[in-house]
């Protein structure tokens, strides 16, 4: 079952900011591509902006309104944008990705990839934020977390494959007992239908994918589509050329990973005695 649709306190205003976007730019002759250049965004995001799909960040909108000719009419607007919901509309198109696709393939190098966290280490990844979330803002944060995770076990499992880079592995967030519980999760995780689970070891020489963490989908309907996520926002990838080198890169990335059995025997390790 596809997921819900949830309705966003602030829908309207993102439309309402985003056809402001789309007007200015068409005012001054621009493709979404040329404004894209010109403020150092790929053309898919500007459209999402356009769309009211993601929202105008403040610092995207002061170069707008710069290269756009305008008297800060777009940085007013993203500055008064109302209160979002849980889940960022930055982090959204990844959430219903992953609940539609066939296969995804996830490369982290900070923390455990969400789909695979358990509720400590993903509250504890939350109280790292910075600004503090709430209380109310922690849990609901981590439940959004949680119910994602029903990804993996469909009646008709996705094939999800995910490589982990070692110095997660030794990061206690929250504690040691909470890494602990995390490294028991991957482990149980690792026997799921569909899932494959690979740690890239400190060992090597060179690294593919130093430019940071990212993951690769492909729809029901085969399309391939990347997202990659940044300090401040998101960008989902369409473009085949693109798509295509984070593939090649993902693709060398489990080519230096540990295999499944050698990762499961490190984790084994990890755990020790209690």
């Amino acid at each position: 079952m596809p997921p819900r649709k949830r309705t966003r306190p602030n829908t309207t205003a993102l439309k309402m900011v985003g056809e402001q976007v789309a007007v200015c730019r068409a005012a001054r002759g621009l493709t979404q591509r040329e404004l894209g250049r010109r403020v150092g965004l790929q053309e898919e995001t500007i459209a999402s902006i356009e769309q009211g799909r993601r929202p105008l960040m403040p610092d995207v909108a002061e170069a707008m309104d710069r290269e756009l000719d305008l008297p800060g009419v777009l940085t007013v607007a993203a500055h008064r944008m109302p209160q979002i919901d849980v889940t960022p509309p930055w982090a959204e198109p990844l959430i219903n990705l992953e609940q539609q696709a066939q296969a995804v393939s996830s490369y982290e190098n900070q923390v455990v990839p969400g789909l695979l966290q358990t509720q400590a280490y993903a509250t504890a990844v939350f109280q790292s934020r910075i600004p503090l979330f709430s209380t109310d803002e922690l849990a609901a944060q981590t439940a959004a977390r949680l119910d994602r995770q029903s990804a993996l076990r469909r009646a008709r499992p996705m094939l999800a494959s995910f490589v982990i880079w070692e110095p997660v592995l030794d990061c206690p967030l929250g504690s040691r007992e909470v890494l602990r519980e995390q490294i028991q999760h991957l482990l149980n995780c690792s026997r799921l239908p569909g899932v494959t689970i690979q740690v890239l070891p400190l060992v090597h020489t060179t690294h593919p994918a130093l430019d940071g963490p990212f993951v690769l989908l492909e729809t029901s309907e085969h399309q391939h589509i990347a997202y990659v996520e940044s300090q401040r926002g998101s960008l989902v990838v369409s473009r085949t050329d693109e798509v295509s080198i984070l593939a090649q890169r993902y693709a060398m990335l489990r080519t230096q990973a540990l295999n499944p059995d050698e990762t499961r025997d490190l984790l084994d390790r990890l755990l020790g005695d209690p």
